[in-house]
């Protein structure tokens, strides 16, 4: 079963994850429900603006089961290539390492404190054990051409950096009681002599070392340069310009049919030019005016409904083959259009939260190529950020007070003061592969503020129904009734 991810990215955005293989189609839908209250609608806040300014996107080649054991065995050898091949390896090599770093680092931290600390020093310890061991391969695989050296030096300086920022965040948010110090101090030492290593290589100058904001600037920029084979490329066109031009055209012929029908009768009730003609005249071109953007906008979105907004190509940055084509759609909707899972699922809401909202509805089709991978890929991962900022700048920002009132002994008639702010709570339902054999319905509530994202939880998941089965149930029914009629 295809499946996907919705989780926080950022203070004030969130991120849909999911991996398509070569060959196949996939539709996404989401609804987002937008309180009333906060006065976003096509007029406030259009689609294309949003579109621009709160959606991005990042593609990728993706290999499933992404975990250093793994990466150890299948990326640790593909050094051994061709020169002209070596670039683009590596900076595979290093956004798998990245990743799988990651995912490993996340599982590590996911070990309850409560449970054993022991168990999360020692998975710990076996991460940066394999980390150690990655890191060793690859250097022992330094090239000696200087054309290549530097390619070489920017990964290097990155993994070893970024390998260092790792174990520092998992120790950070882990407990240290004096059992594990001999251990914490292992870690730390790996940290001292990753620093060590970077400063002999002089990676970086000094300069650099002493203000972080340089020093995490600098590596933000050789991860844009790892990537920089990894991600695809994009190229975006906007759909519908030539049709907006002939809508243009038959607005202002269609208004201009009616303007000129005024003017003759005007004329052949005023024979000659006088002041009540002038001035029916410029009634008639005002009232032109008024409607004539009104109009346009109206035919516009009449014509234009249901039709996709944009379209993309994807191509792998190293060849320029073209990976995957994008359909992409933004609109406001209406309750009324909302498939029945997604209104079962916002049905279930708490009665409070039951009020009225505005949809905004994203919906993006992708179908990938059957060719075109690199060797050792089938599946590229697709990242789709959705940026809440342009939602809470309608928010109210400002602050209450609730009063109450303190019962001690000490002061019986103290009152305590306590600041609250003003929250809103956005539901999102996500749809994936709507209208095909198998459908997934998931409900995520975000709670937000005007300043950040205060919470995120899935609220609901709708049954997968599958219709293939459904139609194959329906036709047995049918020849055993036939059957037992004969």
């Amino acid at each position: 079963m295809p499946n996907f991810t919705l989780k926080q990215d950022e203070k004030l955005s969130i991120k849909l994850t999911h991996h398509m293989k070569q060959g196949t189609f996939r539709r996404i839908d989401l609804y987002f429900s937008l309180p009333k209250e906060m006065g976003i609608n096509k007029d406030t806040l259009s689609e294309t603006d949003y579109f621009n300014a709160g959606i991005n996107g990042r593609r990728a080649y993706h290999t499933k089961g992404l975990h250093l054991p793994l990466l150890h065995r299948r990326f640790a050898t593909r050094m051994k290539r061709s020169a002209s091949e070596y670039k683009s390896n590596l900076n595979l090599f290093a956004y798998q390492y990245i990743s799988a770093l990651d995912t490993d680092a996340n599982e590590v931290l996911a070990i309850n404190d409560s449970e054993s600390l022991a168990d999360f020093y020692d998975a710990a310890v076996e991460l940066i054990e394999h980390c150690l061991d990655i890191l060793k391969k690859h250097r022992s695989h330094q090239p000696k051409s200087a054309k290549l050296t530097s390619i070489y030096e920017n990964v290097d300086n990155y993994l070893s950096w970024y390998t260092e920022q790792t174990i520092m965040r998992m120790l950070v948010k882990k407990p240290r009681p004096s059992e594990f110090s001999e251990t914490r101090l292992a870690l730390l030492t790996i940290c001292d002599e990753e620093n060590q290593y970077r400063k002999k290589k002089g990676y970086n100058s000094e300069a650099t070392l002493k203000e972080p904001n340089r020093i995490a600037n600098k590596m933000r920029l050789l991860r844009r340069l790892i990537e920089y084979g990894v991600i695809f490329k994009s190229k975006t066109l906007v759909l519908g310009n030539h049709t907006k031009k002939m809508v243009t055209g038959v607005a202002t012929a269609l208004l201009m049919s009616v303007v000129l029908v005024l003017i003759i009768k005007t004329q052949g009730a005023f024979s000659q030019l006088t002041t009540l003609m002038i001035f029916l005249l410029a009634i008639i071109y005002g009232v032109r005016e008024v409607f004539k953007d009104e109009f346009k906008n109206i035919l516009w979105r009449w014509i234009r409904r249901g039709k996709p907004k944009w379209a993309r190509t994807l191509y792998d940055s190293t060849s320029q083959v073209e990976i995957a084509k994008q359909k992409v759609w933004l609109d406001y909707s209406i309750s009324k259009k909302l498939p029945q899972q997604s209104k079962d699922l916002l049905a279930e809401r708490h009665s409070q939260n039951k009020q009225s909202a505005q949809l905004l509805h994203y919906r993006i089709e992708t179908r990938v190529s059957k060719q075109g991978f690199q060797a050792g890929y089938d599946t590229m991962e697709e990242n789709i950020f959705f940026s809440l900022r342009p939602l809470t700048r309608y928010a109210e920002g400002g602050t209450g007070k609730v009063y109450e009132r303190l019962d001690t002994t000490a002061n019986r008639e103290k009152i305590q003061t306590t600041s609250i702010e003003r929250r809103y709570q956005i539901n999102v339902i996500v749809a994936l592969d709507q209208g095909q054999y198998q459908a997934q319905f998931e409900r995520y509530r975000i709670t937000l503020n005007r300043s950040g994202i205060i919470e995120i939880e899935k609220a609901g998941e709708a049954k997968i129904k599958d219709k293939a089965d459904k139609k194959l149930q329906s036709k047995l029914y049918s020849l055993m009734h036939i059957k037992r009629r004969l």
